[in-house]
């Protein structure tokens, strides 16, 4: 199988990582995309619900998308509707609602269990059966699901949650499963414990992957997609996504081109914030190695697209 490498989150528009890029060298990277020709290009926004890498994903998996249904895929069902669920903590402001990092409310597993426990009943009155997956993420089953639109949690990590509440025939009853969690948890002793001991308070959940399958997709093999970048940009540390990107450079990136030069097939999916790029290795005559001379296409002149 043709080797794939996804790169999350390999350049963004914001000053910090334009200033980091501004003295980034990937010697690599530019080598492997002379070699590469242009196979693919998914042109959006960043307000679409689905980040490109997830994107970018889907398609290499044979899903469908932008509105992925990634709890129903990892269950391998068609027919019913699944979602994930994380708990978090949204910290309301004068004009904002901002869904802070999961990781920052240091929810250990026990915490978490109890917390499925304590929702699954009630959740179980809307039709929806609710399991323990890992500390930040549940897993829930019911129709509710079925159509939702769902944005991903990539998305709305430190950013207003008002522009990304799910979209679809019953979201008022996800948002109304909001507002009643939110009271459920205010006054329990399980919030009350997490204030005593001066932790963040799990006031909300939010919704992601949410859908159906209507068919189960053939395997397909993933790609390679490591996430040092993109976890180095959601805390806006451009300093870390600078030293990630050269170990990136260093270590996968400079295999890819070691495959490519070897004259297997291979393919690089660069995806920023709005869009992606996707380049793959293709028989090429005389006339286009001796163009690739002279027009080589290099990151720098790259990122600005994605």
């Amino acid at each position: 199988m043709p080797s794939h490498l996804l790169i999350p989150l390999a350049a963004s528009q914001t000053p910090g990582c334009e200033q980091a890029l501004s003295h980034l060298k990937l010697p690599q990277l530019d080598r492997l995309l002379a070699r590469l020709t242009l196979s693919h290009t998914d042109t959006g926004q960043e307000a679409d619900f689905a980040p490109p890498h997830e994107r970018a994903l889907a398609r290499a998996l044979g899903l469908p998308e932008p509105a992925t249904p990634w709890a129903a895929a990892a269950q391998h069902t068609a027919g019913e509707g699944w979602a994930y669920l994380t708990p978090c903590h949204w910290q309301v402001g004068a004009d904002h609602v901002t869904l802070l990092h999961p990781a920052q409310l240091q929810l250990t597993e026990a915490d978490s269990r109890t917390l499925v426990d304590l929702l699954a009943p009630w959740l179980a009155q809307d039709g929806i059966t609710l399991s323990y997956e890992q500390s930040t993420r549940w897993l829930a089953r019911g129709d509710l699901f079925k159509d939702l639109e769902s944005a991903s949690l990539d998305r709305v990590i430190d950013r207003d949650v008002r522009a990304w509440m799910p979209r679809g025939p019953r979201a008022t009853e996800v948002q109304r499963l909001h507002s009643e969690v939110q009271m459920l948890l205010y006054t329990h002793a399980f919030s009350e414990a997490r204030a005593a001991a001066g932790q963040l308070a799990v006031n909300a959940f939010w919704v992601h992957g949410a859908g159906q399958l209507a068919t189960l997709p053939a395997p397909r093999d993933a790609p390679e997609m490591p996430g040092a970048l993109f976890d180095a940009a959601l805390q806006q540390d451009w300093s870390a996504w600078a030293r990630a990107w050269q170990q990136l450079d260093s270590g996968p990136v400079a295999e890819l081109l070691r495959q490519a030069l070897a004259g297997e097939p291979v393919t690089l999916t660069l995806c920023g914030e709005a869009s992606a790029l996707s380049f793959t290795s293709q028989q090429r005559g005389l006339g286009a190695k001796i163009h690739s001379l002279f027009g080589r296409q290099r990151f720098a002149d790259l990122r600005k697209q994605l």
